[in-house]
């Protein structure tokens, strides 16, 4: 991948398009043409590619070269990058902000931090051991070897900021004000949205989800009591829904994956 983008953005063909693009001025709303002497416009179609075709030869290609033994990740202009001991990291991190200051850029003063991989193995204590990345956490959570036993990995689960926009979102569909459509008609509409968050989030430590699903099957709930007269206490109508949810999980993607009322 690295090779083939290389390949394409040295040709002058490529470079005289990217010159374009950067010279092009900015169209207002009422069609006047402001001059640019830096950047891309912002919203630009063409910005994100751009500035991914920048950083690739900023940082990607400087990494292999300059850090080979130090593997890392990158999307858009977030970065992680793996080191074997804290002076690694201090001397890495170093190196990449000079790197990024000669380019005429910054590392986010906030964002950017070296943290320590605690687990049943690295039991030190340190004021950083979890980050965020791609809308995950990755922290040290409890799992089962197996033998049965329980240890300490360091792991991704959903982030914080992500559940809280899954909730958000469920919030918005209101579903417990739907009592016209049948549950399966719900299924329907809004079924494809959660199997979504189930197949991206629920890829690692999936049991991260089931505090933000037990959210939805609350409003599935109150869908039942305003829908059935006969389930208007909320233990009754969540014995009825658990038992529709063992009987058709495929209805709802989180059911399928144990989240029961």
């Amino acid at each position: 991948m690295m090779r083939a983008v290389r390949k394409h953005t040295d040709s002058p063909w490529m470079l005289l398009y990217i010159e374009r693009w950067l010279k092009a001025p900015a169209q207002l709303e009422d069609g006047t043409l402001v001059p640019r002497d830096k950047g891309t416009p912002q919203g630009g179609v063409a910005s994100p590619l751009l500035a991914n075709i920048f950083l690739h030869h900023v940082f990607d290609s400087w990494m292999v070269g300059t850090h080979p033994h130090c593997p890392f990740e990158r999307y858009a202009d977030d970065v992680v990058v793996h080191c074997r001991s804290e002076a690694q990291a201090h001397s890495v991190r170093r190196t990449i902000e000079e790197r990024l200051k000669a380019c005429k850029l910054e590392a986010h003063p906030q964002k950017t931090k070296i943290v320590y991989c605690k687990d049943s193995n690295r039991r030190e204590n340190r004021n950083h051991v979890s980050f965020d990345f791609l809308g995950y956490t990755f922290r040290p959570r409890p799992s089962l070897n197996r033998h049965g036993e329980y240890f300490v990995s360091f792991a991704p689960g959903v982030s914080g900021k992500a559940a809280k926009a899954i909730v958000a979102e469920i919030r918005r569909w209101r579903i417990h004000r739907k009592s016209g459509t049948s549950l399966e008609g719900l299924s329907r509409i809004y079924n494809p949205k959660i199997r979504g968050w189930v197949n991206y989030y629920g890829k690692y430590y999936r049991s991260a989800l089931h505090p933000v699903f037990s959210r939805l099957n609350r409003r599935l709930v109150r869908w039942v009591q305003r829908k059935y007269k006969r389930y208007r206490h909320q233990r009754r109508a969540t014995r009825w829904l658990r038992a529709i949810a063992r009987k058709e999980p495929a209805w709802f993607a989180h059911w399928q994956m144990g989240a029961l009322p």
